[in-house]
């Protein structure tokens, strides 16, 4: 399958009434890259860039009547989630994920923690995303304060987050893809690590405020890369260069932490230079 093979990606996450995350982020992400977004909303939160103000949770037979609904017709040829706000979301999406025959692949960005700060998550539904949604899981995307709740450690370092990494892998998911954007310095780098190694990938800190739904758009492009047939290593490089490519061509709005410019790769010819060879955040280092 060829890397510009339009991919379906079913995305079963929140939505961000402000349109910088959640949903509204995945689906721009999937399209800008090529792929084709399908969706099915596990919660309605009331927020915009300076936070979260309200949550409504969507029943779980409705959750589940959206995800069947996709996939007896559109079908899907990658699973993203996001924001899985209690256990009975968990349960279902487990659910379903685990019987899909055959397993697509899963990218799941545990969100926890949005970019204002605010905490999504209880700590019952924190157990049942480690013991039975992450062992299901293509690759996880924990930034630095998701993977200290994952663990119960901090993380103050680029040493600890490469231990990070590894340690997680052992939650069962067959790759973590730790981000440091939370670490200090002028440099960030993000470290996967699979059964096979450790990448580290580094590349200049761009001087923003409008990181709102990075999280949710990085997932979402890895997802799109792999529901398009890349392999994960390039899926994850093509998903960092186009995230920094939306960071730089970010509108500007709203008085808080501002959402990307998605729109940066709407052509073919665009997409393609966002590829491995054309890293626009950094190098890779191989370890």
């Amino acid at each position: 399958m060829s890397p510009m093979t339009v991919g379906r990606v079913l995305v079963i996450a929140g939505s961000d009434s402000g349109g910088g995350a959640g949903i509204q982020a995945d689906i721009k992400a999937i399209m800008a890259l090529g792929g084709y977004a399908t969706t099915a909303l596990t919660a309605l939160t009331a927020q915009n860039t300076r936070g979260v103000s309200a949550v409504l949770l969507v029943p779980q037979q409705f959750l589940l009547a959206q995800i069947d609904a996709v996939m007896a017709d559109i079908g899907a040829d990658a699973i993203k989630t996001g924001m899985l706000p209690d256990t009975d979301s968990i349960a279902s999406v487990a659910g379903f994920i685990a019987s899909l025959t055959p397993a697509l692949p899963f990218v799941m960005d545990p969100v926890m923690v949005a970019t204002s700060g605010d905490r999504l998550q209880s700590e019952e539904a924190l157990h049942a995303l480690k013991t039975r949604l992450i062992p299901l899981a293509t690759v996880i995307t924990p930034n630095i304060p998701e993977a200290e709740l994952l663990l119960g450690t901090a993380i103050p370092d680029e040493a600890a987050q490469r231990e990070a990494a590894v340690r997680l892998l052992a939650l069962g998911a067959e790759a973590v893809l730790v981000k440091g954007g939370h670490l200090p310095g002028e440099t960030i780098t993000d470290i996967l690590a699979t059964r096979y190694g450790v990448d580290v990938m580094s590349g200049a800190r761009i001087a923003s405020t409008s990181t709102h739904g990075t999280g949710c758009t990085l997932a979402s492009a890895i997802a799109a890369g792999l529901a398009q047939g890349m392999t994960l290593s390039d899926a994850v490089h093509r998903a960092r260069a186009y995230v920094t490519a939306a960071i730089q061509a970010a509108p500007g709005l709203g008085g808080g932490h501002g959402p990307l410019g998605h729109g940066v790769t709407v052509d073919a010819a665009r997409i393609e230079a966002l590829g491995p060879g054309a890293l626009a955040s950094g190098t890779l280092a191989r370890s």
